[in-house]
């Protein structure tokens, strides 16, 4: 089931009795736990039923034991295991196939010794069977497809896959929870958004909650706003920046960077303003190279109407193949930026030197 199935499940209260919440994208691991958490206590004392373990610290006996101990003047308990894939190894042997018990002659080649099971199948035997007055949730990053657990969760649809957003999805995210929050945001800032922060969530989010107390009640989300709070650099400094590289003017392009680079971020923020604005010179190019008027290709491309004739003119200046070339600079850059130990601000100068001699 998705994170929002499973959301609508709990504000519901009709809660399954296991939960297995798999994924990478910690925002979402943590929002579907703690929807889970607060309606199972619902109708009890907050924290009189609750049992919270991590896998490795706590055997998986005092874990069953706990999910199948009767709750205390509660309709049921809620017990919690992070880090379950903490449990898995490459070399145990369970690939889905073997038999629930590993058996006296047999699998673990000793003929009269019974392996115990591992704690990962001990699991999913509790999950055939489980206590109805309880509400067991298992939460891991990855685990092999293959394991009985994950195929169990899958059959029995106690699986929740929290897996982090595509970048084509991102910007619906952030419309969704602007309008949560009551504030409009207009579809190119919500990309440019989505570019700036993502791909975490929980970085996203934050940034949308400071976005809301900065703009005020109602009001819309603007690039301006996004300027001051999110990357504190304007796009109008991100445009010249464009312009200069476009002009082959490598010291206004340095002059600039130098205005605009903040260290508290180690350009990435700028780098991801100047991503998006080539991404739009990107649409915005092969708009008119298929016939749009500019007009249209300023829509197709997410460029304000009042911007059109500076995209334009910044486009028709380049060479043919230059916007590919600059691609490929700010994606070497990233990489850079991300795993290089050379400072930040020469990594992002030396970008500006290949993509003015481009």
């Amino acid at each position: 089931m998705t994170p929002d199935q499973a959301l609508k499940e709990a504000a519901s209260g009709a809660l399954r009795p296991v939960y297995l919440v798999l994924g990478e994208e910690r925002w979402l691991v943590d929002r579907v736990v703690s929807a889970i958490r607060e309606a199972a206590a619902k109708g009890g004392i907050a924290g009189f039923n609750e049992d919270k373990f991590t896998a490795g610290d706590a055997p998986v006996e005092s874990i069953l034991g706990a999910a199948r101990m009767l709750p205390m003047m509660a309709p049921r308990r809620f017990v919690l295991v992070r880090g379950v894939d903490r449990w898995e190894k490459k070399d145990d042997g369970d690939d889905g196939e073997g038999d629930d018990e590993r058996g006296a002659s047999g699998a673990s080649g000793k003929r009269g010794v019974s392996k115990q099971l591992s704690p990962l199948d001990a699991l999913a035997e509790y999950a055939k069977a489980p206590s109805p007055s309880a509400v067991l949730v298992l939460v891991a990053t990855k685990l092999h497809g293959q394991r009985r657990l994950v195929t169990a969760a899958k059959k029995g649809d106690f699986l929740v896959g929290c897996e982090p957003l595509n970048r084509r999805a991102l910007p619906g995210f952030i419309a969704t929870v602007a309008r949560e929050k009551g504030n409009p945001i207009a579809p190119d800032v919500a990309d440019q958004l989505a570019e700036l922060a993502g791909p975490e969530l929980g970085y996203v989010v934050d940034a949308l909650e400071r976005l809301s107390l900065y703009v005020g009640p109602k009001q819309p989300i603007t690039e301006d706003a996004i300027a001051q709070v999110v990357i504190r650099v304007r796009q109008s400094t991100v445009w010249e920046l464009i312009d200069a590289l476009g002009k082959r003017r490598l010291d206004r392009a340095l002059a600039a960077l130098a205005d605009a680079y903040d260290p508290r971020d180690g350009g990435l923020r700028l780098l991801g303003a100047v991503s998006w604005s080539v991404r739009q010179m990107v649409k915005f190019e092969s708009a008119l190279a298929g016939g749009a008027s500019q007009a249209e290709a300023a829509q197709r491309a997410g460029v304000a109407p009042f911007k059109a004739n500076d995209v334009a003119q910044s486009v028709r200046q380049l060479p043919k193949g230059a916007l590919a070339g600059w691609m490929r600079v700010l994606a070497e850059t990233d990489l850079a930026l991300k795993s290089s130990r050379r400072p930040a601000q020469a990594v992002l100068e030396t970008m500006l030197m290949e993509m003015c001699a481009r």
